[in-house]
């Protein structure tokens, strides 16, 4: 059975993760273009909203302030900020006295499971299947599967609207050495995202290798290393980049994580902007100080009573290829990049940290191909403010979220600047400015030309002399 909505949305999100759920907020009671409400819709084939279920790891906290959630860094009196969800749960002084900044990652989640249980036009269950630009109506049609408990299709629907959010996240990603071995069942090689639901089989394991120099690899490393016995820890840890670098985190370094560099780094060349984006992994892609802190003193504690603990820490490594030993273990070929030499390491489970990808748009998106502008690279082009470009035969606009950093740089991931997107987005949307934004948000200027813009000149001063090519 096939349901139809008629009434068009004004928008449709595809995807519920922390980032369209930020939008959905923000835009719960919104006023339209016209008369009445924003009306939305936000769909998403899971049952219910998970965020990294499988790396809530006891203690874990997130890299960013509290003050990063869904909303507060766009509309601090939102009724949807987590000091209103502590207000509900009856736990604001409690918070208060804890003193915590950086709240733990399993609290996140639960803040975020509490507002997708209450904003309205969240449609989980829902997948998502297809999406066309109607030239007649001047709308997208959304074609979707609602789904039974089970993950089976249960109804098929279209719905149609104005604008398109796409929200839809990363996905693991597994090295190209390393994907025939994930699937096999005999070994545990598992993503780090799936490290809780397989915590148990990989502590039973004798040795147990971590790959990965991120934050994810060192909470699964540390985690591990609690669970050991003393002096028979039998853990390996491998990272490919030079160290296990801490995350950049100074005051200054921060401000890369603002509005202000996100309007420079989109502003920059093509190139540039793809040279800056691998450049930068320390920005997003290092480890918390005070983890790597307690990773060290653990390491110490076990060296009280003489002798070191039966770990292996080695940076500079990459996989090159890897094959499974009598169907018990997993043999991995190893290279040093700056030595040059190559070795093998035998264990009996990995844990891949190496990171996630952007899920990739073409298939829910074949529909628009003839519509979308790409560059280069063959990526979407999208504006300064989130919007794909597109055929100017299309009237409506298509938002990315978490989409978008080889145009918009480190920032697109990055939780701290989720209700400042989703805040420029529904200004866009709306043609009013619903929430309005401050013109400047760093101390560092990061580019000549926008120093003019920022910074008023005393009457009298000279302007530097700049040499143009």
């Amino acid at each position: 059975m096939t349901a139809q909505l008629d009434a068009p949305h004004d928008l449709v999100g595809i995807g519920i993760g922390p980032f369209n759920l930020s939008l959905a907020a923000l835009a719960d009671g919104l006023p339209r273009q016209g008369a009445g409400e924003l009306a939305t819709a936000f769909y998403d084939q899971r049952r219910d909203f998970r965020w990294h279920p499988g790396l809530l790891i006891e203690g874990a906290t997130l890299q960013v302030p509290f003050l990063a959630d869904l909303v507060t860094l766009a509309d601090p009196a939102s009724p949807w900020s987590f000091l209103s969800y502590l207000k509900h749960k009856e736990r604001l002084f409690p918070f208060y006295f804890a003193e915590q900044f950086h709240i733990h990652r399993a609290e996140y989640d639960a803040y975020c499971r509490w507002v997708a249980g209450r904003v309205p036009g969240l449609h989980f269950g829902h997948q998502v299947d297809a999406v066309r630009w109607n030239p007649e109506r001047d709308l997208f049609e959304v074609d979707f599967t609602q789904l039974d408990a089970t993950g089976e299709a249960e109804a098929l629907g279209r719905t149609y609207t104005r604008n398109l959010a796409l929200g839809i996240g990363t996905a693991p990603y597994v090295p190209e050495p390393l994907r025939p071995l994930a699937d096999a069942p005999t070994v545990p090689v598992i993503h780090s995202a799936d490290y809780l639901d397989n915590r148990q089989r990989i502590l039973g394991a004798e040795h147990v290798t971590v790959i990965g120099s991120g934050q994810s690899g060192a909470e699964v490393f540390l985690d591990l290393l609690r669970a050991r016995p003393v002096g028979r820890e039998r853990l390996t840890w491998l990272a490919r980049t030079p160290s296990f670098a801490p995350m950049e985190y100074s005051k200054l370094g921060l401000e890369h994580f603002t509005p202000d560099y996100t309007r420079y780094f989109h502003s920059l060349p093509e190139p540039v902007r793809d040279q800056l984006v691998p450049a930068q992994w320390q920005l997003h892609k290092g480890i918390d100080a005070d983890t790597i802190a307690a990773i060290h003193a653990e390491l110490y504690r076990r060296t009280l009573h003489g002798g070191w603990p039966d770990t292996v820490l080695t940076p500079g490594v990459s996989v090159r290829t890897a094959g499974r030993v009598a169907t018990t273990k997993v043999e991995l070929h190893l290279e040093h990049t700056e030595q040059g030499t190559r070795s093998r390491l035998t264990t009996d489970a990995v844990v891949l940290a190496t990171g996630y990808q952007e899920r990739p748009l073409g298939n829910l998106l074949a529909g628009l191909d003839p519509y979308l502008r790409k560059d280069s690279s063959g990526r979407p082009r999208i504006d300064d403010r989130y919007r794909m470009i597109l055929d100017p035969t299309v009237t409506g606009s298509i938002f990315v979220q978490n989409g978008e950093r080889h145009t918009h740089g480190v920032g697109a991931p990055d939780l701290g600047l989720a209700a400042w997107r989703s805040a420029a987005i529904l200004n866009t949307l709306t043609g009013k400015e619903p929430y309005p934004q401050p013109d400047r948000t760093a101390f560092t200027t990061f580019g000549l030309d926008q120093r003019e813009h920022t910074r008023p000149r005393p009457a009298g001063e000279l302007l530097p002399l700049v040499e143009h090519p």
